[in-house]
């Protein structure tokens, strides 16, 4: 009777433990408590039909452990050595580098109502980017010292979904202070925008908003009868001169950058430029003759052209600004060519109130385009008109801003890299209107807003966490602050 009575607890006992043995074994393997991760591990495999890596496009597996890559494989070699580990299986997506956006405006701190490092870095994250450049003189106080630079930092602390970088800001608070330039960049910004002979000593980029206010042209601003509310009308007071007089000025001191000249080690980068015609020539002459300089565009000049610009829609304003149809023409010919050298977003966000977008006057409003969360569809949207392929896409948007941005463990997959990684459908579409999930701070004001993109983002990863997974993103706001070395 008692071995009977012992048999029957035991027979009750064994579900009971074998049902909380499941529960354990389950709960085990969900997102730590950090919540930095929307993975149950940090040692899985990712696998997709289209991996884009440094020697092609393979159908096959990468393994991520502790936020790196470890390995790489051909689907018939990897299958029979994962059947215990996680896999994330994306099919057809393309897996590929995550972005890198060297020119980004986040405006945190001090005018976080603009966008903020938390709305910024989810945009960022579900556009694909990992990794965010923060321009220096949009926030309050602008980046220009040691000092605000650690606002900065402080600012971003657990508060970015992505890793972020920052440029310096040279002002003539510290333009002729050689001290305090140092200072500056051993406290780590990536590089300055504007500013020159201490870069080549610390091997950095000076980045250059390259356009130069001409007499004839403020006079044209303050004396204009023409209609503000025409896009033409803004188009005038931004003429293509104004980057080829700035480019000219820039090429008499990017000689000094060649191999064996005074500021060898320094490097200069043209942001955003717009004009494809004279100031494209000058460039191109100039990194021909070995000069170490490297050149920007973004989506919204690939994009867009003047001649589509409805009246009022101030949405559209930036500054150099979107020229005519020939001239997007001619950019995406350069950049398939690779005289122009990558991509970046000049994110440029506002409060709404400051586009003017019922007075509609393009004279007046701010100008910026919002697009971080846009970039990767938008450039792909127009890129495929022209034949890009992936392997382009992750050469200008991966590939050489990290590189210009020092980061050398990032821009590829590679084994040793960071897992930066997104994951995206290419052929699918969507429509941007009010029921899209967008996670800048003010949406409406995007220029994109209103149109059918391609190109779907599933996931991004970054440094192996994933945080952000079609319309989800992490608990936590793990992102990692970049600082020089």
């Amino acid at each position: 009777m008692e071995l009977q009575r012992k048999n029957v607890i035991i027979s009750i006992l064994i579900p009971i433990i074998a049902a909380f043995l499941l529960f354990f074994l389950k709960n085990s393997l969900k997102a730590s408590p950090s919540g930095c991760s929307l993975l149950d591990n940090t040692h899985y495999w990712i696998s997709s039909k289209r991996i884009v890596t440094p020697n092609g496009i393979i159908s096959g597996a990468v393994e991520i452990k502790d936020g790196k890559v470890i390995s790489i494989v051909k689907e018939e070699q990897w299958r029979g050595i994962t059947k215990q580990d996680q896999i994330v299986d994306f099919g057809e997506a393309v897996v590929m580098p995550g972005l890198v956006d060297v020119h980004a405006h986040l405006d945190d701190p001090g005018r976080d109502e603009w966008e903020g490092f938390p709305s910024g870095t989810r945009a960022a994250a579900a556009g694909g980017i990992t990794t965010l450049i923060d321009m220096p003189l949009n926030s309050e106080p602008s980046t220009v010292s040691v000092e605000t630079l650690n606002l900065k930092i402080k600012a971003a602390k657990n508060r970015i979904f992505v890793d972020v970088g920052f440029w310096g800001g040279l002002v003539p608070e510290n333009a002729f202070n050689a001290t305090a330039l140092e200072n500056f960049l051993r406290a780590g910004v990536l590089g300055l925008k504007e500013g020159l002979s201490m870069l080549a000593k610390f091997k950095r980029p000076l980045l250059v908003h390259a356009e130069i206010q001409e007499e004839r042209v403020e006079d044209l601003v303050e004396n204009n009868d023409d209609d503000p509310r025409l896009y033409s009308t803004y188009l005038k007071t931004r003429p293509p001169s104004m980057e080829q007089a700035a480019i000219t000025d820039l090429l008499t001191v990017s000689k000094d950058t060649r191999v064996g000249g005074p500021l060898e080690g320094a490097h200069l980068h043209v942001v955003h430029l717009s004009d494809a015609g004279t100031s494209l020539d000058l460039l191109k002459k100039a990194k021909a003759r070995g000069d170490s300089l490297s050149v920007e565009t973004c989506p919204h000049y690939l994009s867009f052209s003047a001649e589509e610009i409805p009246d009022g829609d101030t949405r559209f304003k930036c500054a150099p600004p979107i020229r005519d149809a020939e001239n997007k023409e001619k950019l995406w010919e350069a950049l398939k060519v690779d005289d122009v050298d990558m991509l970046s977003s000049d994110h440029s966000p506002s409060i709404p109130s400051l586009k003017l977008l019922e007075q509609g006057n393009f004279l007046k409003a701010w100008g910026g385009i919002s697009s971080l969360q846009y970039a990767l569809s938008a450039t792909w949207t127009s890129g495929r008109e022209y034949g890009v392929t992936f392997e382009q896409i992750v050469s200008w948007w991966s590939e050489r801003p990290a590189k210009l941005a020092g980061q050398h463990l990032k821009g590829a997959i590679a084994v040793g890299n960071y897992a930066d990684i997104v994951a995206w459908e290419p052929e699918t579409e969507f429509h941007l209107d009010d029921n899209h999930p967008s996670y800048a701070k003010h949406p409406s004001i995007s220029a994109y807003m209103g149109r059918k993109l391609s190109g779907k983002v599933l996931a991004t990863f970054v440094r192996g966490n994933l945080v952000y997974r079609e319309g989800q993103h992490a608990a936590a706001a793990c992102g990692t602050t970049i600082l020089a070395q």
